[in-house]
């Protein structure tokens, strides 16, 4: 139950918050503005459920094509990118389950390729304008804006990992544009439809976006110093990684490239956190 202002008018697909008008035996009937009354069964009224109160529902439609309000956990909402594991295909298309009693389909026009029971896929939900049925689409590209986008170097963005490439991973820049995160410059293990923040590495001439998962110089090693020194705590205080390390190994172990983990060190040792052994690193 909540006390926040209820909303004006209910969206399919979204989470709303609708006040009770009237209850009865099969359940709660919620002011859904005008989309009319909309049924929350009563399998998902919580306990205390009075005429008057406001509740916070995800608004869908069931199975027999009616609106329906459900207080479970949907993976996503109208308008978001989401990767979800197909459960079922028939002739309609490809079902995936994103938490909700009725499977999301993906009409075959709306696959970006053939879709296979217990895959994940990437896609985007939508809402269809002549039906108000809900489905999902993997056609990512018509839901990216075509225009250039306006950003600066260093600017913090929200990324979905959008998949592999021969130079890296594509990443959708918070929902509107198409970056890449390079092979080289990513320390950390990445799936499709992670949900991550950022930064713009550069704008190219031709409007694209190169990506990068940390900032540059000293705002880097700052933000990995903790890690290191949590590392180290991890390891009993001494921690056998060193200056002369195996590049690979440090990427394997802490995630970044020894360029990054050399510069934290110094800083690390100038604030005296931490000394250098023979054959490791000390806590201080």
């Amino acid at each position: 139950m909540t006390q926040s202002t209820p909303d004006s008018n209910a969206e399919i697909g979204k989470y709303n918050t609708l006040r009770i008008i009237a209850l009865a035996e099969n359940g709660a009937y919620l002011d859904g503005g005008e989309l009319g009354e909309i049924l929350l069964p009563k399998r998902f009224m919580p306990e205390e459920c009075n005429v008057g109160n406001s509740m916070r529902v995800f608004i869908y439609v069931d199975g027999a094509e009616r609106l329906v309000a459900t207080t479970e956990k949907a993976y996503g909402e109208v308008g978001e990118f989401v990767s979800l594991k197909v459960v079922q295909v028939n002739k309609m298309g490809a079902f995936l389950d994103w938490g909700l009693p009725k499977d999301l389909l993906v009409p075959y026009n709306q696959q970006h390729s053939d879709m296979e029971v217990g895959k994940y896929y990437l896609v985007r939900i939508y809402l269809d304008q002549h039906t108000d049925r809900i489905a999902a689409s993997s056609k990512l590209d018509k839901f990216i804006d075509i225009w250039p986008a306006e950003y600066q170097q260093g600017d913090k963005v929200k990324l979905i990992i959008g998949g592999k490439t021969d130079l890296g991973f594509k990443a959708i820049v918070n929902d509107l544009h198409w970056g890449l995160l390079y092979d080289n410059e990513i320390f950390q293990p990445l799936r499709i439809g992670r949900k991550i923040d950022g930064y713009i590495k550069q704008v190219r001439e031709d409007g694209r976006l190169d990506l990068i998962l940390s900032r540059g110089s000293k705002n880097k090693v700052n933000d990995f110093s903790e890690k290191l020194l949590q590392h180290i705590r991890d390891s009993d205080g001494f921690s056998p990684l060193h200056d002369k390390s195996d590049p690979e190994l440090i990427k394997r172990v802490l995630g970044v490239s020894k360029k990054t983990f050399k510069a934290t060190i110094g800083n690390l040792m100038k604030n005296g956190k931490i000394t250098i052994e023979k054959g490791g690193i000390r806590l201080k």
